[in-house]
């Protein structure tokens, strides 16, 4: 009789606890909580706000500041615990000593910034950041990790002022190519077919995509994921671990901000369908013409063959495309667009490539 009432009173536990998560997860609840790691802020000006991820981890070797793409979230970074590549860079996470790390965040793209486009970031913004994180390190050059449009920025930039106190640049997902992704072949018709008027114009007149439509598309490059969740959820409702992961990446999805419209027609014009990375020349104005063959940093490109977004194959086309640097190309499985950088498996994956790659170009 007593072991048939303890399974009873364990069995109303289980189901306690999965009401509790239910609940959590639900849009009554607040979600399942992540600690930040915490940051230290060295300076905040408009579109950079720039801050030091556990100031008080011991570490060691050149600084390393994480080039956050636009329309996401300096989240990213720090998604939650084990997902967290600023902590993991630090030591933060217990994985042993650490280096200098630094994050960026844009802050809200509002209507009035519609005109901003990549020569702001790669030509100011960015460009601000390395030389403040140089400064406060004795002069140290600084290693750039960017995911997305994170790392083709940092090319971008790296190519227009090979001068700046730059060690390395890892990128995660940052397509050479978009030729060489299927997933892009509806826009390359459109372009090829109607002109980039019917790309650009829509984006034109809105002064850019709200953060609605950043998030909405965001969750269209992924359907199975969205489809699934109901049942995955329900399904995991005893399993605090993954419901932890899963409402992490919404809370992250939730936050998208949006484009401004000359960015983003940059993007889709110059990068996209002209494919102007791998001609070797982006001309973001008439009189600023960035020429790719300027990029001397050594540099590692890391793509996943299961990115909707960067597929392998276009991520890889960088080897030939950025010929005077140095790079290192990385090819793994199974891995989305933000799971390159933020999944549980990139701890054991993708983080020790960066690490690796961080380590060979100090000093």
């Amino acid at each position: 009789m007593s072991t048939l009432t303890g399974r009873s009173i364990s069995t109303l536990r289980v189901a306690g606890q999965m009401a509790r998560n239910a609940w959590d997860i639900s849009w009554f609840g607040d979600g399942v909580e992540h600690e930040r790691t915490p940051t230290e802020l060295l300076y905040d000006e408009p579109h950079a706000r720039v801050e030091r991820v556990a100031p008080d981890a011991p570490v060691s070797g050149n600084p390393v500041l994480l080039v956050t793409p636009l329309a996401v979230p300096v989240t990213c970074w720090d998604l939650r615990e084990g997902q967290s590549l600023a902590a993991h860079l630090t030591g933060a996470d217990g994985s042993g000593p650490g280096r200098p790390t630094y994050t960026i965040d844009y802050g809200a793209i509002r209507f009035s910034d519609r005109g901003m486009g990549f020569e702001d970031w790669i030509d100011g913004i960015l460009p601000t950041a390395v030389e403040r994180i140089s400064a406060a390190h004795g002069g140290a050059k600084v290693h750039l990790v960017g995911w997305s449009h994170g790392g083709t920025m940092s090319l971008l930039m790296g190519a227009h002022h090979p001068d700046l106190p730059i060690a390395s640049i890892s990128c995660f997902g940052t397509p050479t190519d978009y030729r060489r992704n299927p997933a892009y072949k509806g826009l390359f018709w459109v372009y090829d077919h109607l002109g980039p008027s019917f790309v650009v114009t829509p984006m034109a007149i809105a002064g850019g995509t709200t953060a609605p439509l950043t998030r909405l598309g965001y969750r269209w490059m992924a359907p199975v994921r969205e489809i699934t969740k109901p049942w995955t959820l329900l399904r995991n409702l005893h399993q605090p671990e993954v419901l932890a992961r899963i409402n992490a990446v919404d809370q992250f999805v939730d936050a998208m901000p949006g484009y401004p419209g000359r960015f983003f027609n940059q993007a889709i014009v110059r990068l996209v369908c002209e494919q102007e990375f791998v001609k070797g020349a982006v001309h973001l104005r008439d009189d600023l013409v960035v020429e790719m063959d300027r990029l001397v940093t050594p540099l590692l490109l890391i793509g996943s063959s299961a990115d909707v977004l960067a597929n392998a194959a276009s991520v890889e086309a960088g080897v030939e495309a950025y010929r005077n640097a140095d790079v290192t190309f990385l090819k793994v499985k199974g891995f989305s667009h933000l799971g390159l950088i933020a999944s549980p498996r990139a701890q054991q994956e993708t983080w020790p490539a960066v690490l690796a790659h961080l380590a060979a170009h100090d000093g």
